[in-house]
């Protein structure tokens, strides 16, 4: 057994390769590098479930590489051979994580793994998943995408209950959760479950002989099915692994939807809850890979449609259209055939820096921003330009960029951003921050072009937004745009707040 517990209100052990030598340095220092190396917004996680193929651990491997956008704080995958359950997991990317005796050693034709980046809890390798524990001899693991707004309600209860915890990820409530539920069959203890949570998951558990995909009622994240020639089965966040795979996309996993898949089939059991639908808009914005299809449409096509509506909402005159590489690419690609305003790549990115690297001196300004692009200088000195970006969050990197182009001599710079001003934060999945770090919710665009001292800023309309993506407006969530959240957060809580005694969100009182 991967992780043992006389009862779920003892002390889970500890992770077995926890001190691996290349996995287990400081998370702290880890998290600060990562953060210097991209400072964007992230989303939480990947997931990727195999289900009968003789070589479940190593297929998934590449399902997470696929996923790697998704979460680079660590990776870890649990495999069956349908007694046994054995895992790895370790902070760092997935090549990092994992070398071949490791998924040598992941033996069985049954795999669960995940890629992390944290929205709820530390970075620490004790938060890594997939979280695994086992209950009165039943080993159970957990993989999470999305975010729990009713988490402290639920731990606190739990807890009452004599449920002691050993991470602080709220991923491990649904553990014990179902530890309540042990005297039902496991269809009703899914069931019973998760009727107690609430906000976005997209989420697979694992025995030693069975993968459960469960999607919250709004279906704020992605999660796909799909099949290979031999018949075994996988679940993920995005197509695009299955893509690597040469797995067949079947269909997304439905919003309320629980699929459990064992020696006997597939079968489909429903929440009994219901709520509107709640996509995440912003994964078609920012977060999803370009080549896969995310709520049935394809995000390449969303994105460079972005770049065709906001050449119409704002003409602009220039001598070239360019992205950031590569957030705006696809958008730039759209602007600049429906404006017919040449698209050139006039700032290049090193594709060679790592999350980690020497720290410069305080008087290397905006070494993270030079480190990573470099503007061409002599194509860009006295050219106006429109620059493509798809978000602005803090304004920091957007600013040393800006700052890096007036200096090469850069005559005009427009900026167009496609999507609209991001004002509220994310308690669905994505690490955006607090109300006091969004520019957008403490500046007016105004305020922000000059603060960025850009000649123009335009942000693509809401309007135009859901236009690109190609379906209903009130399929989405847009919170992060309009401060309306389907799903009620708890506006005290904090992400680490589980962690370090509860604080809570500096500036927060209102959700808007």
């Amino acid at each position: 057994m991967v992780a043992n517990a006389a009862n779920l209100s003892g002390n889970f052990s500890s992770d077995p390769f926890s001190n691996n030598p290349r996995t287990a340095y400081a998370a702290e220092t880890y998290l600060a590098d990562a953060h210097l190396a991209d400072p964007r917004p992230k989303d939480e996680c990947g997931v990727c479930g195999i289900f009968g193929h003789p070589y479940a651990a190593k297929i998934n491997y590449f399902g997470l590489y696929s996923l790697q956008h998704r979460g680079q704080e660590s990776a870890g995958i649990v495999a069956s051979d349908g007694e046994l359950m054995r895992q790895h997991k370790g902070m760092g990317l997935v090549p990092e994580v994992f070398s071949e005796e490791d998924l040598g050693r992941l033996v069985g034709s049954l795999a669960m793994g995940h890629v992390r980046y944290s929205t709820t809890g530390n970075s620490n390798i004790v938060n890594a998943q997939p979280f695994v524990a086992t209950h009165q001899g039943a080993t159970l693991a957990v993989a999470h995408n999305g975010n729990l707004v009713n988490i402290r309600t639920l731990r606190d209860e739990l807890e009452k209950q004599g449920s002691i915890f050993q991470s602080t990820m709220d991923s491990e409530v649904v553990v014990h959760l179902m530890a309540h539920h042990l005297d039902l069959d496991l269809d009703q203890a899914i069931i019973e479950t998760f009727r107690r949570i609430r906000g976005a998951y997209s989420m697979l558990l694992m025995t030693k002989d069975q993968l459960v995909a469960v999607r919250d009622p709004g279906g704020f994240r992605p999660l796909c099915l799909g099949r290979f020639n031999n018949g075994a089965y996988i679940v993920a966040s995005e197509t695009c692994a299955l893509d690597l795979v040469e797995a067949q996309y079947i269909r997304d996993v439905h919003p309320g939807e629980i699929l459990i898949i064992d020696n006997r089939g597939l079968r489909s059991l429903t929440l009994g809850h219901k709520q509107p639908r709640s996509f995440c808009i912003f994964e078609h914005v920012y977060f999803a890979r370009p080549d896969s299809d995310i709520f049935g449409i394809n995000v390449y096509q969303s994105r460079k449609r972005m770049g065709e509506i906001l050449a119409r909402e704002c003409p602009l005159d220039a001598d070239l259209v360019m992205p950031f590489p590569d957030s705006g690419n696809y958008a730039a690609i759209g602007y600049s055939q429906a404006s017919g305003i040449p698209l050139e790549m006039g700032v290049i990115r090193n594709h060679y820096v790592g999350r980690t690297f020497i720290q410069p001196t305080q008087s290397m300004r905006d070494f993270s921003v030079r480190i990573k692009l470099n503007p061409i200088r002599s194509f860009l000195e006295n050219k106006r330009v429109i620059i493509m970006e798809d978000s602005i969050i803090r304004g920091t990197t957007a600013r040393s960029r800006i700052s890096s182009l007036r200096g090469i001599g850069v005559k005009k710079i427009h900026m167009v951003i496609s999507c609209p001003p991001t004002r509220h934060p994310c308690f669905y999945g994505i690490d955006f921050p607090t109300v006091d770090e969004l520019v957008a919710h403490q500046k007016t665009v105004e305020e922000i072009r000059r603060y960025l001292d850009l000649d123009t800023l335009y942000y693509l309309s809401l309007d135009g937004l859901v236009e690109a993506i190609g379906a209903p407006a009130e399929n989405f969530c847009k919170a992060c745009f309009n401060g309306i959240y389907p799903v009620p957060p708890d506006l005290s809580f904090h992400k680490n707040a589980l962690g370090c005694g509860g604080s809570t969100l500096p500036g927060e009182g209102k959700t808007e």
